[in-house]
C-alpha cells in the first residue's frame, strides 16, 4: 500500500482544496448549494481519488482513480473560470489558482503515464 502524503501532486491537490474552501467562502450567499457546493466537491475529489487509489493493490487501479481525479482537476478548472466570469473570484486571485491547478494536472497525467508504461 502507498502513502498518498507522500505524492507531492496530493499536497499540492490537498493546498488547492483547502484554497478553494477559503475563497468560496465569500461566494455570495445564494450560490451556497450552486457554485460553491460543486467547485468544493470538484476540490475535494482531486485529492480524494489520489490518496484512494494509493490504497488499491496495484498499478492499473492507483491510475484508474488517477484518471477520475484528472477529470475532477478539469471539471475544477470550469467552475473557477465560471466564478472568475461572475466576478467571484478578482482576476489575479484566479491566474494564481488556475496555475496552481495545471500543475497538478500535470502531475497527475506524468504520474499515471509512468503507472501504465511501468514495465511488468
Amino acid at each position: 500500500m502507498r502513502d498518498f502524503r507522500k505524492y507531492e501532486v496530493w499536497q499540492l491537490s490537498y493546498d488547492f482544496c483547502l484554497s478553494i474552501y477559503k475563497i468560496s467562502a465569500k461566494f455570495p450567499k445564494e450560490e451556497a448549494y450552486g457554485l460553491v457546493s460543486q467547485i468544493r466537491r470538484a476540490s475535494i475529489s482531486i485529492a480524494t481519488n489520489i490518496s484512494e487509489g494509493c490504497g488499491r493493490d496495484g498499478d492499473k487501479e492507483f491510475a484508474a482513480f488517477l484518471n477520475i481525479a484528472l477529470g475532477s482537476a478539469n471539471e475544477a478548472e470550469n467552475l473557477l473560470l465560471l466564478a472568475n466570469g461572475l466576478q467571484y473570484i478578482e482576476n489575479e486571485k484566479s491566474d494564481g489558482l488556475l496555475e496552481q491547478l495545471n500543475l497538478i494536472k500535470k502531475k497527475i497525467f506524468l504520474l499515471r503515464q509512468k503507472l501504465i508504461n511501468k514495465p511488468a
